[in-house]
């Protein structure tokens, strides 16, 4: 069984980061607010999943990938800056079109197409693995057992999706929602300009 003097660091440091500030909480907010709990969950659960294939990866060494070939981690942050800013792009263009809940106005959003958006938007950021590779470094015995590694990923995933599916219920509320139709201009256009601004600061980081 995991020690708690690993775990529960580990725990502490990824929810904390889980919860921090950025495109990841950004969206679920957005998604919460306009689609509702049910595509928000399953962007959560995309999200979640992204974070233990990361996790998974520096477990296995490539955040020290990242250091002998730093082309490689270059590449991948362009790759996930371009997608951010154009997430951006597409959400400030679309800010101004009317939304409406309860109606066939908005464009249907699956909780599996929404799980595929999360599983990219966490995807095409790196930095994860460079984070996961200096906790793991710091926090988790060389050689350490695979359940201990089991029950790290775990924790890992529980933590991205429980944090993420607070926001989202907390943006899904009903108050939120109508708050959210009312200021949809504004909103998605600070959102919009957040989320490209995540993805310069990606690229020139």
């Amino acid at each position: 069984m995991i020690p708690a003097a690993v775990l529960l660091p580990v725990f502490l440091a990824h929810l904390a980061a889980a919860f921090s500030p950025g495109p990841a909480v950004l969206m679920t907010v957005r998604l919460a607010a306009s689609r509702g709990m049910v595509p928000a969950a399953g962007f959560s659960a995309g999200l979640a999943l992204g974070a233990v294939v990361w996790a998974s990866a520096a477990l296995l060494g490539m955040s020290v990938l990242f250091q002998l070939v730093p082309g490689l981690f270059f590449a991948m942050k362009l790759a996930g800056a371009a997608f951010l800013v154009y997430v951006g792009v597409m959400t400030w263009r679309s800010a101004d079109a009317p939304l409406d809940t309860g109606a066939a106005s908005a464009r249907p959003l699956s909780a599996l197409g929404a799980a595929r958006f999360g599983l990219v938007l966490q995807l095409t950021n790196p930095k994860p693995a460079v984070f996961f590779g200096a906790v793991f470094i710091t926090l988790v015995p060389p050689h350490a057992p695979a359940s201990w590694l089991a029950a790290i990923l775990a924790v890992v995933a529980l933590n991205e999706i429980a944090a993420n599916l607070l926001v989202a219920r907390i943006f899904s509320l009903q108050q939120s929602r109508t708050a959210y139709i009312r200021l949809k201009g504004r909103i998605e256009r600070v959102f919009g300009a957040a989320l490209a601004g995540f993805g310069l600061s990606l690229a020139l980081d």
